[in-house]
């Protein structure tokens, strides 16, 4: 058994106390309480967010994109309680991967929404910094 694996199982819940300044406990909540707050949005109106998720070519997007908002409420949540950490940060970097790029492509979108689609990519890429940077303190 590995060190980790004696870490996992001596803590079940993935509660690490690694990393656990205070800045860094910050950190973590806030990012987890942002990537939480932004996807439970997507709930508020979700017919807007399927057609949203059609028009940029998303696949079964009446399935893909409420699949996609609770993971990332999940994953939210997680990141926040730091509960299941690698699971939690490794489906925030998943779909912050995945949909960046293909739903805020600023640099194909019309001149009344180019701005607002460049800032939702630059705020998604920002996210994703921390996300990774937890994902490596999951891992530690």
């Amino acid at each position: 058994m590995t060190e980790t694996d004696e870490d996992d199982a001596a803590n079940p819940t993935g509660a690490a106390e690694k990393g656990g300044d205070s800045p860094s406990r910050l950190g973590r909540v806030l990012l987890g309480i942002g990537l939480a707050a932004q996807a439970s949005e997507d709930f508020r109106d979700m017919d807007d967010t399927i057609e949203y998720a059609e028009s940029a070519g998303v696949p079964l997007p009446e399935v893909a994109a409420p699949l996609a908002s609770g993971t990332m409420v999940a994953a939210g949540v997680g990141v926040a309680l730091w509960r299941l950490p690698r699971i939690a940060t490794g489906a925030a970097v998943t779909f912050l991967v995945g949909v960046t790029a293909t739903m805020h492509d600023f640099w194909n979108a019309d001149e009344d929404d180019k701005s607002g689609e460049r800032l939702a990519f630059f705020g998604n890429l920002a996210m994703l910094g921390g996300a990774l940077v937890f994902l490596r303190e999951a891992y530690k």
